[in-house]
């Protein structure tokens, strides 16, 4: 199956999201990130290619407040956010799409209604002091249901009984059911059926033409060349290429993920 994504040419705008020489550890507290720096403009999708393995996922961690830098800095919209929690980059109107749906996307035992509020349950309308409001929580899971057309009985069934495309439009509903200035999603479609795959798609793009910057990272060679305006592929931690999809082929970009310099 062959998915097209059908967008018009960007019209990149201010910077939203800047990066200068971060480096970030991993579990190992090994060098992870080696001074990478890029920058995401309003109205474009930067999208990050490589083998799963070099520094992806410290880089996401550390840009959404997950993970800590060793060096470097990263700003949004000029405000510098290098070190600020994760709670701080979502109130920076930053929508974080996770690679990792059920370990860190959802909470499998809650209902959609208590997942679709995870990461804003502590302020109005869902809540008033110490206490939820609850109709209104369900009022908005059953708008975000309907408007991602989640396939479900009831905004009170468990996540765990979603299925993986299902689990995954719960997370971009979440995630882009308000207004943000950037969206970072690392595996978006991982795991997901056709169906759910141009869906989502579709909404990246969606989000673009609405004036958010947009990072995407992923290890589908496929999926970065059909969404992106322009393509960083980064081996052992460094950005070793930049490139727009109207100019390189996935062979290309093969060799480069493989660790081939763009100087070679």
């Amino acid at each position: 199956v062959e998915l097209t994504v059908t967008k018009a040419d960007s019209e990149p705008g201010e910077t939203v999201l800047q990066v200068q020489d971060l480096q970030v550890l991993n579990v190992h507290e090994q060098l992870a990130v080696h001074d990478v720096s890029f920058e995401v403009r309003r109205g474009e999708i930067v999208g990050i290619a490589g083998v799963q393995g070099n520094g992806q996922t410290e880089l996401v961690e550390a840009l959404t407040g997950l993970r800590p830098a060793v060096g470097g800095t990263v700003e949004i919209l000029g405000e510098d956010v290098t070190d600020a929690s994760p709670r701080e980059i979502h109130k920076s109107s930053v929508a974080h799409v996770p690679e990792d749906r059920q370990r860190s996307g959802l909470v499998l035992g809650f209902t959609l209604t208590e997942n679709f509020v995870l990461d804003s349950y502590y302020d109005e309308p869902f809540s008033h002091g110490v206490r939820m409001d609850w109709p209104k929580s369900r009022e908005r899971a059953a708008e975000l249901i309907r408007e991602f057309d989640v396939r479900t009985p009831s905004s009170e069934v468990l996540a765990s009984n979603l299925s993986g495309g299902n689990q995954q439009k719960v997370i971009v509903a979440r995630e882009f059911g308000r207004d943000v200035d950037l969206v970072i999603a690392s595996q978006p479609t991982r795991g997901v059926d056709v169906g759910s795959i141009e869906f989502i798609h579709d909404r990246i793009v969606e989000e673009r033409d609405q004036g958010a910057a947009v990072l995407i990272v992923s290890t589908e060679l496929d999926e970065v060349m059909a969404l992106s305006d322009r393509i960083l592929v980064v081996f052992d931690g460094k950005i070793v290429a930049e490139k727009r999809p109207d100019e390189t082929s996935n062979t290309e970009l093969g060799l480069y993920m493989a660790g081939a310099s763009s100087d070679s």
